[in-house]
């Protein structure tokens, strides 16, 4: 840093500094003496952090000439308060103003649009008490659903499923549900304000960052609605504010009364909200954990630096690691598992995401429950066999045949409760028949290492296994599973199967012999070919009604090859017989295997998405995402480009600096002997260690990230932007730093202005560039999640595309008449849901093969290889589209769209390919159409007619 930092104006020359630093006061003050103050003649007390060498996180240096008496100083509210917030009068006016600004911004035309936006489809399940699976802890959705109760709203019919469907009808609050995100959204601009006033930087710098938060359009626009992360943004929010708080607190020195310093009644309080706050954040997202990592680092070194400190006892030192185990870890745990205890409470009946709970779960839902069954499985038992291992459920068969292999009748996995899951057990090696009551016979038991046959009641058909791949997994370890036979059919060798006892698993000793209901966990395997009975979770396609695929496996995974009882029936045992049913899990039993699916979940959400986004484009600002479109009005999520642009740069600034900063200290400069550098530098550290926590584990997921995965980042970001500011305007007079405070927030406000109708539900002429080749929603209502907003025009608001195509649905496009229909459909994107299977990719076969065979004529005519060829768009004042664009989109450009095969165009391909139609390329603002109709029979173009495609002939064929 430079040498005339250390001749900075004191708050005692400076009027307008007096209310960013803490007073200069005797020993027993509020507000005592920074420790490494050259100027302070009280020494630093042994409770502090800091010292000489070591200053505190936000103890900011000046030099207090003659301090004032603590008895004649009035105190306020913010002094009343603690943590550091030493605000002058008039800044509670500032705070007011900008509290008030903030509700124009965010609730200005929330109603619009009046229908199911986004995440918004699990709210009902909280008013309906039914359970339902979700990847996020259910603190946030809770505060929601409270909204909707206190305001009357008792569920109905109304489901939050059907994205676009409209509220009014059924008499939804999502007026009132939509403002609590969005008052969490306005509450986080006052604030980002104490905050950066609690890290002892100036009003100006702190009015500047709330300004930068308050203008944010990502911000804005996600606050909106009935999502998520505002919550999450709030929360992180309030706990790094109460850390800092904390941390102020504990920096004091501790008088004779206790009132200040470690341990005083205002640290206990600062120091357990910050653990209830870190609680909550987790509660609304996983993401929490990245707060909470941030919280744990600094707590860590707070502890190490005392350890280090000879002066503090051993006794106090286990006093200040127990006060933070407590408040920073025992509280966020049990507030946690509170909102899972509210959570189970409020989800006591039976809904769609019973299928991904085990049987035990939902044997605690109402109407999922099981009576009482047979404990004993005997010969001529009928029973329900389940998977162990996974959530496919039902050991499954219907009268539906395998389009390949043996094209004998189906075997899956079914999850819920059916007729078409109820087998017969035989033994193969007595009397494979099927037993009669009238014999009065006493029915035997089935031990370990039995040879049984499975018959299918349904059908009459056997459970089968042979030698021919399954039909999904065609692996050669891999053998079909099917039912096969008929009525009055004995079966063959290929249906004997041997019971394999897994003593292990089994739970009694009874259990470890014989089969028994719930208790006994199996194996079966195939007596000829020696493989087991195996499922894993992979899905049949449409033909096996997206059922989980069954085979027999001659190398299975043990946890894939488990099975069990679940009910169990037999004519000829007694009423009276010993019963069974599922022990009822406990509260922690629950709690903990609700976690692990939801893990799960999560770690399965990797598919590709229209608008997703990696981690590397977010700082850039390259993509947002769209949110809905309808009648020419479009709500997408794109951050303030010049708040963003000045975070990013904060953070390459601030790692440039330190890394000089390094560079020099081993170069043997003094540059932290200024105390002007040490507190810049733990100032902006604390901040870019915040923003490092939340933003680069994103890097180490597969699954799908959206760009407002980083505004938990940004937001420290947009904080460090504030205290670089204040650092580089530390030297100048006050009125020039608020002139140039008041010309950045200027620059914020007309950025936000210009991209307003994004958020706001507006008019919009954010057409995207016409070189990209994706058609525009309005003219194209079968490309349901084109990438609208992604790329403008020039001279309007918007963002270049990445170098990928967005994917577009693979729902074929409709006739005119349909599309004309279909145009008021609402574009819509849906995150974090548990993912229902979808196909993505985009049938581009005729667009590639026609574009590619006619470039390689034009390029073999021309002798330029580099060459593209241009075909005119229909609309005036449009670009032309390259064919070589569509070339790059046919070939895989889209996110996770399909990779044409090169050779498919070859000479070579046989003349009797599938024949191609009509492809549609619409352009223009006015939804004008360019049709280019060719007949493919082969190839395009027959190499022997040499007729060029004329460029004037595809112009009067537009409509």
């Amino acid at each position: 840093m430079p040498e005339p930092l250390r001749a900075r104006r004191s708050p005692l020359n400076d009027p307008s500094l007096a209310s960013s630093r803490p007073s200069s006061t005797p020993a027993s003050s509020q507000y005592p003496p920074a420790p490494f103050d050259d100027h302070s003649s009280t020494p630093s007390s042994f409770y502090s952090l800091a010292s000489a060498q070591k200053p505190s996180l936000t103890n900011r240096p000046a030099k207090h000439d003659h301090p004032v008496p603590e008895s004649k100083r009035r105190k306020t509210f913010w002094d009343r308060c603690g943590g550091g917030l030493n605000l002058a009068k008039g800044e509670s006016r500032v705070l007011l103003g900008l509290t008030l600004l903030g509700a124009v911004v965010r609730f200005w035309k929330i109603g619009r649009p009046s229908s199911v936006v986004f995440d918004e489809v699990h709210f009902g399940g909280y008013i309906q008490s039914r359970f339902f699976m979700d990847v996020h802890p259910p603190l946030a959705k809770l505060l929601i659903t409270l909204t909707a109760f206190l305001s009357g709203f008792q569920g109905g019919s109304f489901d939050f499923k059907d994205i676009g469907r409209e509220y009014a009808p059924d008499h939804v609050p999502y007026i009132a549900m939509r403002l609590l995100p969005a008052t969490l959204g306005l509450a986080l601009v006052p604030l980002s304000y104490l905050t950066l006033r609690a890290l002892q930087l100036r009003p100006a710098t702190a009015l500047l960052g709330a300004t930068f938060i308050l203008f944010e359009n990502g911000l804005i626009t996600q606050s909106r609605f009935i999502l998520l992360d505002s919550p999450l943004i709030f929360f992180t929010a309030l706990s790094i504010f109460f850390w800092i708080g904390f941390s102020n607190e504990n920096d004091l020195q501790r008088d004779k009364r206790g009132t200040v310093g470690p341990f005083s009644r205002r640290w206990w309080i600062w120091l357990a909200l910050t653990g209830l706050s870190l609680g909550a954040v987790v509660s609304c997202k996983w993401v929490g954990l990245f707060t909470i990592a941030t919280v744990g680092v600094y707590t860590i070194v707070q502890l190490w630096l005392l350890l280090g400190d000879l002066r503090v006892p051993i006794p106090l030192l286990v006093r200040h690691f127990v006060a933070r185990a407590i408040c920073l870890i025992a509280i966020p745990a049990v507030f946690y598992m509170s909102m899972f205890a509210i959570h189970f409470a409020i989800l006591s009946n039976s809904g769609e995401g019973d299928g991904f709970m085990s049987s035990e779960f939902q044997h605690t839902l109402r109407g999922h429950g099981m009576e009482d069954t047979f404990a004993d499985v005997m010969v001529g038992s009928r029973i329900s066999i389940r998977h162990l291992h996974t959530q496919g459920g039902y050991l499954h068969s219907h009268a539906s045949s395998y389009p390949g292999g043996s094209k004998q009748q189906q075997v899956t996995l079914y999850p819920h409760r059916d007729d078409n899951n109820l087998w017969l057990i035989l033994n193969a090696t007595s009397n494979p028949a099927i037993p009669d009551p009238e014999t009065h016979a006493p029915p035997s038991p089935i031990p370990d290492r039995s040879t049984i046959v499975l018959h299918h009641i349904s059908t009459s058909k056997k459970l089968h296994s042979h030698d021919i791949r399954a039909p999904i997994t065609e692996v050669d370890y891999q053998n079909e599973v099917s039912a096969y036979g008929f009525e009055g059919f004995d079966g063959d060798a290929n249906d004997h199967f041997i019971v394999e006892i897994d003593h292990s698993e089994s739970d009694g000793s009874t259990a470890k012999k014989q089969l028994q209901t719930l208790r006994t966990r199996f194996r079966l395997r195939h007596l000829l070919t020696g493989c087991y009975l195996f499922s894993h979770k992979v899905k049949l396609p449409d033909w096996g009604f997206e059922q989980q695929e069954v085979t027999c496996n001659k190398n299975p995974s043990k946890e894939n090859a488990v099975w069990y009882i679940e009910t169990n029936t037999h004519a000829m045992l007694p009423a009276d017989a010993k019963k069974v049913n599922y022990r009822r899990p406990g509260f922690f039993a629950k709690f903990l295997e609700l976690q692990a699916v939801m893990w799960q979940t999560n770690q399965g959400l990797t598919d590709r998405h229209a608008y997703d986004s990696r981690p590397h484009s977010w700082p850039l600002l390259l993509r947002g995402i769209n949110f809905w479109v309808k009648d020419h009005r479009q709500i997408y999520l794109i951050g303030n480009p010049f708040v963003w642009a000045l975070s990013t740069l904060s953070i390459l600034a601030y790692a440039g600096v330190r890394a000089l900063l390094i560079l020099r200290a081993q170069r043997g400069y003094k540059d932290f002997a200024h105390s002007q550098v040490v507190f810049y530098d733990r100032l902006c550290t604390f901040l870019a260690a915040g923003w490092f926590l939340h933003y680069f584990p994103f890097f180490l997921m597969g699954r799908q990230l959206f760009l407002h995965h980083y505004f938990p980042a940004l937001y420290f970001a947009l904080l460090l932007a504030a205290t670089v500011f204040d650092l580089l305007t530390s030297l100048l007079r006050p009125r020039i730093r608020l002139q140039l405070a008041v010309g950045l927030i200027l620059a914020a406000v007309l950025a936000w202005w210009y991209l307003s109708p994004l958020a706001y539900a507006g008019k919009s002429d954010y057409y995207p560039h016409e070189s990209s080749g994706v058609p525009h929603a309005q003219h194209d209502p079968a490309a349901t999640t084109t990438a609208l907003g992604d790329a403008v025009q020039p001279g309007r608001a918007g963002f270049a595309p990445e170098e990928k195509a967005p994917v577009s649905s693979s729902i074929p496009a409709p006739p005119p008449a349909a599309a004309a229909a279909a145009e008021d459909e609402p574009l819509f994107v849906d995150d974090d849901t548990v993912p229902a299977r979808e196909d993505t990719e985009v049938e581009r076969d005729v667009t590639t093969r026609a574009a590619q065979d006619y470039e390689a004529e034009q390029k073999e005519k021309e002798g330029d290889l580099g060459v593209g060829v241009a075909i005119p768009v229909a609309a005036e004042g449009t670009s032309a589209l390259p064919v070589q664009a569509i070339v790059q989109q046919g070939e895989g450009g889209g996110a996770g769209g399909p990779k044409k095969d090169k050779e498919e165009s070859a000479p070579g391909r046989e003349a009797d390919e599938d024949e191609e139609e009509v492809v549609e390329l619409l352009r223009g603002r006015a939804g004008r159409k360019l049709e280019v109709e060719q007949v493919a029979n082969g190839r395009v173009r027959d190499r022997e007619d040499e007729a060029d495609i004329d460029l004037g002939d595809l112009e009067d064929d537009q409509d």
